[in-house]
């Protein structure tokens, strides 16, 4: 533990203070209507996915959806979306799907999304950077490296797991949260900021994910959620366990997750020890 304190000391000396920017929040969603629409089938403003349940037949030529209006089924031709890897997921009778019907042709659907299948808890692997990294020079991040033990490097340099659950009705909610340790605010590394997501959509077959942000009430210590941001995914792959997403030009691969409890076990498991550490150091 002399060699962490050590560690601490010489980080001091060598950190640059972070300048906190934050993303101005973009503004919140157009609110749903359900004009016409089941209660699970609220579309968004300009949303021209259409809704429905599939229906026995569905194969790699053609997928038919029974509307969510109690309609008659009706058979897309998606020979082309299967070609171009634009059918998402295994398509399995009474599955909840949406599709984006082509402009010019009616009867042949461009792309199919199985949202029940999209639904579920999915994960990724994060791990912390250097604090203030981007304010510090190779060299300056060189020397912090070389001078620190591979002891210290295993118990900082912890992987997490951060992810979200996709639940019914439109609901969303963050995974991967560990408790605060006591020397987090000492530590040379830091991990990215996991955001709060609320609500998940759909707009013409992407995933529309919303978070907010947990702030101090004015004059109070009480924590509010407030401000909205709005991310818009591509879906580029879903099949079972695995989903691939897309936003400007960067991609992101999710594994799914059937145990919640689970997530972030190790990391929980090593936040515990370093707070009874420093409880014993004091």
């Amino acid at each position: 533990m002399k060699r962490t304190k050590a560690i601490f000391a010489a980080w001091g000396l060598i950190a640059l203070m972070a300048a906190c920017v934050q993303k101005e929040s973009e503004k919140p969603l157009p609110d749903p209507t359900s004009e016409g629409k089941l209660n699970r089938e609220q579309l968004l403003e300009g949303d021209s996915t259409i809704y429905g349940l599939a229906c026995e037949g569905c194969n790699d030529s053609v997928v038919i959806l029974l509307p969510g209006d109690g309609s008659d089924p009706i058979t897309y031709n998606i020979i082309d979306a299967h070609r171009h890897n634009r059918v998402m997921g295994r398509l399995k009778v009474g599955d909840w799907i949406g599709l984006m019907r082509n402009p010019t042709d009616s009867t042949v659907a461009d792309f199919v999304l199985n949202l029940d299948e999209l639904k579920g808890t999915w994960c990724y692997v994060v791990m912390p950077k250097w604090r203030d990294a981007t304010n510090m020079t190779p060299q300056a991040q060189a020397i912090l490296e070389e001078s620190m033990p591979d002891s210290v490097k295993k118990e900082f340099f912890v992987p997490r797991e951060y992810g979200f659950s996709l639940k019914r009705q439109w609901t969303a909610q963050s995974v991967g949260y560990v408790r605060k340790s006591p020397l987090e605010d000492q530590s040379p590394v830091v991990y990215p900021r996991l955001l709060y997501f609320t609500e998940w959509h759909i707009l013409n077959c992407r995933l529309v994910m919303t978070s907010r942000e947990y702030q101090k009430k004015d004059d109070s210590e009480e924590m509010e959620l407030a401000g909205y941001r709005n991310d818009t995914c591509d879906v580029v792959f879903l099949s079972g366990d695995s989903l691939v997403l897309a936003s400007d030009g960067e991609s992101r691969g999710y594994y799914r997750r059937t145990n919640v409890a689970d997530i972030n076990k190790e990391a929980r498991q090593k936040a515990a020890e370093q707070q009874k550490r420093a409880l014993q150091e004091r």
